[in-house]
């Protein structure tokens, strides 16, 4: 039988041993260390252990210093600190990227499916208009039975009568 390791066309089968990580915990470790770096919080930490560094290496007899060249090991630390937060903050970045893609996914189908709700609306008001322009108004009701009534034909006016004229009292 063949190495199944040398097969590039099969995936490759799991071993017993071998443990595997949550991406997605190890993810949300990133954005939580990423979301701390950014805090005001973080940078007074940081520079109080800063300030104490330098004090520390400084002000204490040379025997007692723990960084000889005064701060070539604080440079080291901070250089890995920056080294490590650069990639967690990046990782944290596109975590956050893929939930907008998603997030602004929703709201296009949101969007298409408003605007296709609006468009039918405005086809159902379009249909309704064109039904009631053809419906009698009360108006042209009126006329039109105003039109059939058989009229009475009207009565000769009658002329006036002259007024007698009032007698006028002499006084």
């Amino acid at each position: 039988m063949a190495d199944p390791r040398a097969r590039l066309d099969q995936p490759r089968t799991e071993r017993r041993g071998r443990r595997r990580y949550d991406a997605d915990a190890f993810g949300r470790l990133t954005e939580r260390v990423a979301r701390f770096l950014g805090t005001g919080k973080y940078l007074v930490y940081q520079t109080i252990a800063i300030i104490l560094w330098i004090l520390y290496n400084t002000v204490t007899p040379k025997s007692w210093r723990f960084d000889p060249y005064t701060f070539t090991f604080l440079t080291l630390i901070l250089s890995l600190q920056a080294a490590y937060a650069a990639p967690l903050i990046l990782l944290a970045q596109n975590r956050q990227d893929d939930r907008d893609r998603v997030n602004l996914e929703a709201d296009r189908d949101e969007a298409r499916q408003s605007k296709a709700d609006l468009e039918y609306l405005a086809r159902e008001m379009a249909a309704i208009r064109m039904a009631v322009g053809e419906v009698a108004t009360r108006d042209f009701l009126r006329s039109e039975l105003a039109r059939l009534e058989p009229r009475e034909p009207k009565e000769p006016k009658k002329p006036k009568e002259p007024k007698e004229p009032k007698a006028v009292d002499p006084v």
